[in-house]
């Protein structure tokens, strides 16, 4: 019965597609161009307090690409670092964020961040991020 009803909405959509070609709609219109990256998720940087070197907090910018690193880690097993494109550390995935993440990019899924707010605190900095799913 689940194939017949796939199959069933398999024929009405390229019935639909193929009336709305009759019609001279604009190919554009029916098919959506491909993305290549899928928003998946906000979330903070963690561990900014901790990092060796944190001149790198003055090194950043709102709009700003970062990587996605698993890491080995003894205290977190989906431990994810987040890095700037030059290499240096920012801090990490949130752990109670990173499970869903770390699985994915165990499956070889292609993820980054991207900086969308930065706001200082006295000596703190939080910086808020997008997880983006990079898609080919």
């Amino acid at each position: 019965m689940e194939d017949e009803n796939a199959n069933g909405l398999i024929a009405q959509h390229r019935q639909d597609l193929a009336k709305a070609v009759d019609e001279d709609r604009n190919l554009g219109d029916l098919i959506k161009p491909l993305v290549r990256e899928i928003h998946l998720f906000d979330s903070f940087i963690a561990g900014t307090t901790h990092l060796a070197d944190d001149s790198v907090l003055s090194d950043i910018s709102e709009g700003e690409k970062l990587m996605l690193r698993r890491e080995v880690n003894k205290f977190d097993e989906n431990a994810i670092l987040i890095l700037k494109k030059d290499g240096r550390k920012l801090g990490y995935v949130p752990e109670k964020d990173n499970i869903v993440f770390a699985r994915m990019m165990d499956a070889g899924k292609m993820l980054e961040a991207r900086i969308t707010d930065i706001m200082k605190r006295g000596s703190f900095t939080r910086i808020a991020i997008g997880i983006y799913l990079i898609d080919f």
